[in-house]
């Protein structure tokens, strides 16, 4: 299949009248019926610290704001992730921000394999990192990786991350390629929805994607298209992203990779996201903590959040939303074999 060509894109994301978004969304509900039915995959995700050596203008942990810094101990870890398991979630996503010092292999590496007894399926947004070291943690017991490119366009790039590993585009882009060729089962890749023209970004994800399919076949991809918030009173959008405009983008992506996952994280509101299933979206977050600690620890008073949430539902709510609306709510449909087995196959 061949990509959409840029300015169809641009043409779809522009074009106002109604009964062109009426036949999109009916072309990408008739998609996602047909190929993932009417299941939603429920995760939440764990942020175990908010240290980062990279200056990202737009991000809320970037190391040039004066943020209270924290990072969980392994017995937090282990009461976060307990309090998490306990609402039935076992699709984890672990976070942190991007230090390489603070964080490094050997603190992920306890991160995983203290959520290996928690969770099915453990996914990590962590810095980039080499081929050796994604491999490393996947025989700890992770699963797959979620790694946004932010942008694709190198000069708005450069602009926006002035110091740390980030500063590195084509190191981050071609990480996603590292983790596959380590074992990664589960690959997400992104764009921060705003900070570039839009119809580009999408474009340059779907190239991106498209060369991780051919090269790796095996690997199971989705989306996510967080839209970018203003960070302490900033706001760094180069094009804003109403909810129009967002709906369009799930649609187009579905219609163009009928078989990819699309994420959609409670950054968005209830109502977006009730919708928003019923034409390409197919995992979720739910009751959500993006504060490092804000689980079972209550450090939501002192430690600030990466962004604000707006679905505030818990996970029992989510489910009978989801049930009422016919739709199977699906906690996990991976069982884990200890990947350590594999070592003496590789």
């Amino acid at each position: 299949m061949t990509l959409l060509p840029l300015a169809q894109i641009r043409t779809c994301l522009n074009d106002t009248r109604p009964e062109s978004l009426e036949q999109l969304a009916r072309q990408a509900h008739q998609t996602t019926v047909q190929n993932f039915g009417r299941t939603i995959s429920l995760y939440a995700p764990i942020y175990l610290s908010n240290y980062c050596s990279s200056h990202c203008a737009y991000c809320g942990f970037s190391r040039h704001h004066k943020i209270k810094r924290y990072k969980l101990t392994e017995p937090e870890m282990r009461r976060e992730m307990e309090a998490v398991a306990e609402k039935g979630i076992e699709n984890i996503l672990l976070l942190t921000g991007e230090s390489y010092t603070a964080t490094p292999l050997a603190y992920l590496e306890t991160a995983v394999r203290t959520a290996r007894e928690f969770f099915s399926s453990i996914t990590l947004e962590v810095h980039p990192m080499e081929e050796a070291e994604y491999r490393h943690l996947f025989f700890c017991g992770a699963d797959g990786i979620t790694l946004y490119q932010e942008t694709y366009d190198l000069q708005r790039y450069q602009h926006l991350h002035t110091a740390g590993k980030k500063q590195d585009y084509h190191f981050r882009r071609r990480a996603p390629f590292y983790a596959a060729q380590a074992g990664m089962r589960t690959i997400s890749l992104g764009v921060l929805l705003g900070l570039f023209d839009v119809a580009e970004d999408l474009f340059s994800l779907y190239q991106h994607l498209r060369e991780m399919e051919r090269t790796f076949p095996g690997v199971e991809y989705s989306l996510s298209f967080p839209r970018l918030q203003p960070v302490k009173g900033e706001n760094f959008q180069a094009a804003y992203v109403d909810d129009i405009t967002l709906i369009k983008i799930i649609c187009l992506t579905r219609i163009a990779f009928p078989r990819v996952g699309i994420n959609l994280s409670t950054r968005e509101s209830a109502r977006l996201r009730d919708h928003a299933i019923e034409l390409g979206v197919t995992r979720l977050s739910a009751e959500s903590s993006t504060v490092v600690g804000g689980y079972a620890l209550d450090r939501s008073a002192d430690t600030s959040p990466q962004f604000d949430i707006q679905d505030t539902r818990s996970v029992k709510q989510i489910i009978r939303r989801l049930k009422e609306k016919q739709f199977d709510p699906v906690l996990t449909d991976w069982r884990p074999i200890a990947n350590e087995t594999l070592r003496s196959d590789t």
